[in-house]
């Protein structure tokens, strides 16, 4: 199957991380892959490593970057592809329809006025699906294809990060993603107060970095929480921490919750949608209602003082990845998909 992804994303983030794994793991099964992407040429370094060479296009302001559109438009044309994925707004707002299966994939609740001209969309969860058809759009054009996350359990080091500066015996919490206030690491810096000793590991960049960096010094946990920008060595992270954060007041999916299943840790996390669709409560992980402290840093305190039940969430979170989100299970998933979308196929789109 001949297969071109078109990814106009930001340099770092959930959506843009899934693309490379997903591209990779593709041509990884033995699909003609045709990754194009905004320039960008760490991300296309990423991808070379494990799959084919991305072509890096502009992809700057729709109606004015007439280049990229004629640039886009010979790519794919020359690479005569049966399925197109068009990653978010920007991306579908550039790629053109065509003797292909055009398809729209969504990481959350998108204006659907960028994906008229599409063939079929693709929501990570099944919520975000039942709101695409909520929304007009036919329901076999609408298909819930999830997320995986690296394996993460087979490759955990031994040994900690360098330079964290942890206190012996402290226990450790681990928070990844985009300083943004979707995020509500706020609220996360507000529990800390409620899990005494313990250390945060906050790994991500964004626009409220020196906001929260201002909270943890009036709410006096500054010197328990590392900020750590955004990293690489997400299992050496994982490997360090003892229970996965997502405290997101905001988060379709929660692709954190995903890898925190993959190393076998346990997950707490604030009942936004996605983690609310993953999680069952209690039994791969923990829920708190959304924007309260007092809820999250009780859970995660009682969480800290029981081993045995975060072990037993580690389990059957992991057992719940192995199921659903490793990379064996999206990739066959995704396989189905193309074949059932493609040209020519009984129930293709054109």
């Amino acid at each position: 199957m001949r297969l071109a992804q078109v990814m106009a994303g930001a340099p770092m983030g959930g959506a843009e991380s899934f693309y490379e794994r997903l591209c990779c793991a593709l041509h990884a099964a033995g699909e003609e892959v045709l990754p194009l992407i905004r320039a960008n040429p760490a991300r296309a370094a990423r991808i070379a490593v494990r799959g084919p060479a991305p072509v890096q296009l502009r992809f700057g302001q729709r109606w004015l970057d007439l280049p990229t559109h004629f640039q886009l438009r010979r790519h794919l044309r020359a690479f005569r592809p049966q399925v197109v994925v068009a990653w978010m707004n920007r991306a579908a707002g550039f790629t053109p329809r065509g003797p292909w299966a055009l398809v729209g994939r969504l990481g959350g609740y998108y204006d659907l006025r960028h994906y008229r001209h599409c063939d079929h969309l693709v929501g990570n969860t099944r919520g975000l699906c039942r709101w695409m058809v909520e929304q007009g759009w036919p329901e076999a054009r609408v298909h819930h294809l999830p997320n995986f996350a690296d394996d993460m359990f087979g490759v955990l080091p031994a040994e900690l990060p360098a330079g964290l500066n942890l206190p012996d015996g402290a226990p450790r919490l681990l928070a990844l993603g985009r300083l943004h206030a979707n995020k509500a690491f706020d609220t996360l810096l507000r529990a800390l107060p409620l899990v005494p000793g313990a250390v945060l590991l906050l790994a991500g960049e964004g626009p409220e970095r020196a906001a929260l960096t201002r909270l943890a010094a009036e709410l006096g946990v500054a010197e328990r929480v590392r900020f750590l920008g955004w990293r690489q060595d997400t299992a050496a992270l994982l490997a360090a921490c003892d229970v996965m954060v997502c405290p997101s007041r905001h988060e379709p999916l929660g692709n954190v919750v995903l890898e925190g299943w993959s190393a076998a840790r346990p997950v707490v996390a604030a009942d936004a949608a996605g983690p609310a669709e993953l999680i069952r409560h209690g039994e791969t992980g923990l829920l708190v209602p959304r924007d309260a402290p007092e809820a999250l840093g009780r859970a995660l305190a009682e969480l800290l003082a029981a081993p045995e039940r975060r072990a037993a969430l580690a389990a059957a979170g992991r057992a719940a990845y192995e199921a659903s989100f490793s990379e064996a299970a999206v990739v066959a998933q995704w396989r189905d998909f193309m074949r059932q979308v493609a040209p020519g196929t009984t129930s293709g789109g054109g």
